[in-house]
């Protein structure tokens, strides 16, 4: 009967969902694998095979699955109501899930705006920006954006005019708003044809030639701190995004941190702003929010911006936005488990051994004939693999490298998901070393399966 049943889900699956980011036309061919349950870092399909999560099912889960402290504050939240709405009234996880935030925040973020997604934090972000300057004195003609080429900020339209990936980006073209945008410090392929770190980091340069020319009609600069996660995990330079906000300060622009990707501990700090210590005026939280559970988003901002929306009711000055599930209890309960388990349970400290250990798994890597760059900020990894190492040739598209590395490591029992030719590797924050070693191990003999072996 078992059978029958998976043959069933099988063909079901590949005849009613369309799935994002897929070629279905691929897809519809293959054997798909469909999840049944999961288990502390792995994932159980319908045959009963086990596979460790190497991506955090898409970079989400930050515990584990089936965490109990998790599990069980949403059961204890359905005893008390499953949702209301935040329009015009309130509910206690919302409120306790605010001033959690704030407190963890980057100094100076006072205000919590819910969502239900990173895209629409972002979105949310973009709007606040605009109708800010709009209602400021003498600031109305502020009303463009500068973000960076190669920038991932989410796929409604508004974050897509925001994004810098022609890959996914290009094709709506028409129906984007112009942004300023300005090389992201790609070090291995620099854009600018400059060589790290003797260049001085020239690429800031660029940012503000804009800034210095455009700043009277910039609202706000949005950047994926310390890392571009779509891009390729591709991380800047120290010292670069601690630049970029003096610069927002300088030209008085606002600065639109997306940390939708890098939040709650995935790169070894609780938000990747920390790690330069700086603040921006508006903060984008989403994915591992709630321990990778339920869809919440947050965008936080200083009390600055929330005053400027404050008016006389036929002013209207209020921000026209929602989501009919904002700040919905049962996701915020789960993201203040999220946040007890990570502080009860030293999560970031016992992250720091585990983001080294990764680390020096990665060495060996380098020996491999086709992988061209190694990039890592705790726990977040991109192998960029390359047809050829001396010229930094890239595979074409149609090759599929990284489509076959993850075939490949997915018959080997893990999970994992490439961007082009890059390898992305996320595991969960509760991985073991045991864990981490055969995500490495199996990482590694699956790229050198596909793209050869080593140098000698």
């Amino acid at each position: 009967m078992d059978s029958i049943r998976n043959k069933a889900l099988e063909d079901l699956d590949r005849r009613l969902i369309w799935h994002p980011f897929t070629q279905m036309k691929d897809y519809m061919e293959e054997v798909p694998l469909i999840v049944e349950k999961g288990e502390g870092s792995c994932l159980v399909d319908i045959y009963g095979k086990r596979y460790l999560d190497g991506v955090s099912s898409l970079w989400v889960n930050l515990h584990g699955h089936r965490k109990k402290k998790i599990d069980d504050a949403i059961r204890n939240q359905l005893d008390q109501v499953a949702h209301s709405t935040l329009l015009g009234i309130s509910n206690v996880p919302a409120i306790e899930l605010a001033k959690e935030l704030v407190e963890i925040a980057p100094a100076g973020l006072r205000k919590v705006f819910y969502s239900d997604n990173g895209s629409t934090a972002v979105e949310i972000a973009a709007k606040i920006a605009f109708q800010f300057w709009k209602q400021k004195r003498n600031g109305g003609e502020k009303h463009a954006f500068l973000s960076f080429i190669n920038a991932y900020h989410g796929d409604t339209i508004g974050s897509v005019s925001l994004g810098g990936i022609d890959l996914f980006h290009e094709m709506y073209g028409s129906l984007l708003f112009p942004v300023y945008r300005v090389p992201y410090p790609y070090c291995y392929r620099c854009p600018l044809e400059r060589s790290a770190p003797a260049c001085g980091m020239e690429c800031l340069s660029r940012v503000e030639e804009i800034l210095s020319t455009h700043h009277q009609e910039i609202a706000a600069l949005v950047i994926e701190p310390m890392i571009q996660g779509a891009a390729g995990m591709i991380t800047s330079p120290k010292g670069y995004v601690k630049e970029i906000r003096e610069l927002t300060k300088k030209y008085s622009v606002l600065l639109i941190a997306d940390e939708v990707a890098t939040g709650f501990g995935r790169t070894g700090r609780m938000f990747a702003c920390d790690h330069e210590s700086i603040s921006p005026d508006i903060l984008c939280l989403a994915k591992g929010i709630t321990g990778g559970y339920l869809p919440l988003a947050a965008t936080l901002t200083t009390e600055e911006i929330f005053n400027g929306f404050l008016g006389e009711y036929e002013e209207k000055k209020t921000f026209f936005h929602g989501h009919s599930y904002t700040g919905n209890p049962l996701a915020c309960a789960a993201a203040l488990a999220n946040l007890k388990v990570m502080k009860e349970e030293k999560v970031l400290e016992k992250a720091q051994g585990k983001i080294h250990f990764i680390s020096e798994g990665l060495k060996k890597y380098e020996k491999l004939e086709h992988v061209g760059d190694i990039r890592q900020l705790g726990m977040m990894v991109g192998i960029e693999l390359v047809a050829d190492k001396a010229t930094k040739e890239e595979y074409l598209y149609k090759n599929k490298i990284g489509i076959k590395v993850i075939e490949e490591a997915r018959k080997r029992g893990l999970i994992i998901r490439p961007l082009g030719n890059v390898v992305v590797l996320m595991p969960p924050l509760s991985m073991t070393r045991d864990e981490l070693n055969e995500m490495l191990s199996i990482t590694y003999h699956s790229i050198r399966t596909v793209t050869g072996p080593g140098l000698t």
